[in-house]
């Protein structure tokens, strides 16, 4: 793996619509086997084999209530988040998205990639009309609360049994925005 990238000369974040070639699936899955052995696996501890995470990737767009929102550094795929909106029968819930396994490799960190995804993320969910995000994220993920809260992603509680990682039961808290006032 790739350590300590020296400043990007560009940076994106947008929504990928479809893998157009091998290596963008390859970049994404080697971003979040980096991701996942850092404590950032958004749901998994230990990582896949990569042909499970290339599949996984595959098939994010392929899903109607998911957008795959990919960041790019000089090009390069080193992190993404998805916009999951919910299922057409629940009209209750119809105004609010979450944002899910929202990740940036380790290696690539530190250049404003995570924060310009959340940005694209919430563009997205405001072009679609949603009026609220949702997200939760393990309380040891400091640097990941701290650019919720710097977003404006106000907490609103706190689970005492989120996860287990490494056999021990970690905390959780789950945040939320309004879009549109």
């Amino acid at each position: 793996m790739i350590k300590d990238l020296p400043t990007p000369a560009t940076l994106t974040a947008d929504r990928l619509e479809r893998f157009n070639d091998d290596a963008d699936v390859n970049a994404i899955a080697e971003a979040a086997t980096a991701a996942i052995l850092d404590g950032g696996g958004f749901g998994w501890v230990k990582p896949p084999k990569i042909s499970v995470l290339e599949q996984y990737f595959r098939g994010v767009p392929l899903v109607p209530e998911r957008e795959l929102i990919i960041g790019r550094m000089d090009g390069v795929i080193y992190g993404a988040a998805q916009l999951v909106l919910p299922s057409r029968n629940n009209e209750a819930q119809a105004f609010a998205a979450t944002v899910l396994q929202n990740f940036v490799a380790p290696y690539a960190r530190g250049h404003g990639l995570a924060h310009l995804i959340l940005q694209r993320v919430e563009e997205r969910a405001r072009v679609l009309n949603c009026q609220v995000l949702n997200l939760d994220v393990r309380a040891t993920q400091t640097a990941a609360i701290a650019l919720y809260e710097d977003c404006g992603f106000i907490r609103w509680g706190t689970h005492p049994a989120y996860a287990r990682v490494k056999g021990a039961l970690v905390q959780g808290h789950f945040y939320y925005k309004r879009l549109h006032k």
